[in-house]
């Protein structure tokens, strides 16, 4: 009965000896393997190097060029791509030298002459250790977005826009030029939800998110600011231009019905924008009330509107003895 071949990807055979690389690519093709093979330390070191390496590689010990130690500490080197797992062939049985391949930043080895199947027994190790990073690294990622993003929506939570809104506001202070805010709330929220049940609401908002975040520019940064309010950080943008682009989201909102699992319900805006200018030194934080002062205005006067903020009117941020900001009008 023929054994069963499971495919378990690349791995990298590094050996001078024409016979023992023949026999070494003959076990692991057999074994479900796709291999690539190189004669000495010097080609097993650039392969290694690509950004689409294999994760898995078989290094002589003695080689032309570099030997497989000298291999193993260049690719530890290497921090900005996925782990390699490299596996040690070698003739030396002393422990001095086994202890110094692994020290090189080998994972394993083996003595020549090798058992095939120990050798398949380890190089599944090697898997399950990659296999492992990769969740780990997956982990990580997932964590890190839950942390910068609100749940619900998807989109960057209040922490990282606000983080957005700094990181431009100290831009604009080096470099110059313009840069604006705009703040997005869903008018009469609270009787969406009241109406029809906060699953509604939280399609509402859903869909509000989409709709904002595709009708911005590529490089805006929008994120959730409140519990139906949004953040559009605008780089670049004066007034007139933040305005208009205020316009635009609005108008996507307010354009169709957004599909509920109660019905269609009708959706509307109002949008409150700051800037801030070359010669205006304010704080992020002075810009975002300021568009917060604007929003206000905005559903003062009838809401489903954009309104802009008039900055001429503000001095630099004032911190008092208690550390809490103001900002003071010019006399």
């Amino acid at each position: 009965m023929s054994e069963e071949i499971i495919s378990h990807g690349r791995i990298l055979i590094a050996e001078d000896d024409p016979i023992s690389r023949r026999m070494l690519q003959s076990f692991l093709a057999k074994w479900g393997y796709e291999v690539e093979v190189v004669a000495d330390g010097v080609e097993a070191l650039a392969a290694l190097e690509q950004p689409n390496a294999p994760q898995l590689a078989v290094l002589d010990w003695m080689m032309p060029g570099l030997e497989g130690p000298q291999v193993c500490q260049r690719v530890r080197r290497l921090t900005d791509r996925p782990y390699t797992y490299i596996l040690l062939l070698t003739a030396r049985g002393q422990k001095d030298d086994l202890l110094r391949g692994l020290a090189s930043g080998a994972d394993d080895y083996l003595t020549k002459p090798f058992d095939s199947q120990e050798l398949r027994a380890r190089l599944r190790v090697g898997e399950r250790i990659l296999e492992l990073e990769r969740n780990l690294i997956v982990a990580r990622e997932e964590l890190r977005f839950r942390a910068t993003h609100d749940v619900l929506t998807g989109i960057p939570n209040r922490a990282s826009v606000l983080e957005a809104t700094q990181r431009e506001c100290s831009r604009q202070a080096r470099e110059g030029g313009a840069f604006s805010v705009i703040i997005l709330d869903l008018d009469h929220f609270k009787s969406i939800n009241d109406t029809y049940g906060h699953l509604c609401g939280d399609q509402v908002l859903r869909e509000a998110a989409h709709r904002v975040t595709a009708s911005v520019r590529t490089y805006d940064s929008v994120g959730r600011y409140g519990g139906e309010e949004f953040l559009v950080v605008a780089p670049t943008t004066d007034g007139q231009g933040a305005l208009a682009l205020a316009e635009r989201v609005r108008q996507a909102i307010e354009e169709s019905p957004i599909e509920t699992e109660a019905g269609p319900i009708r959706v509307t805006a109002s949008c409150g924008v700051a800037s801030k200018i070359d010669a205006e030194t304010f704080s992020s934080s002075a810009l975002l009330k300021l568009a917060d002062e604007a929003l206000y205005r905005a559903k003062a006067l009838g809401r489903n509107r954009s309104e802009s903020a008039a900055t001429s009117g503000v001095r630099a941020v004032e911190v008092g003895a208690a550390g809490i900001e103001r900002v003071s009008a010019k006399s």
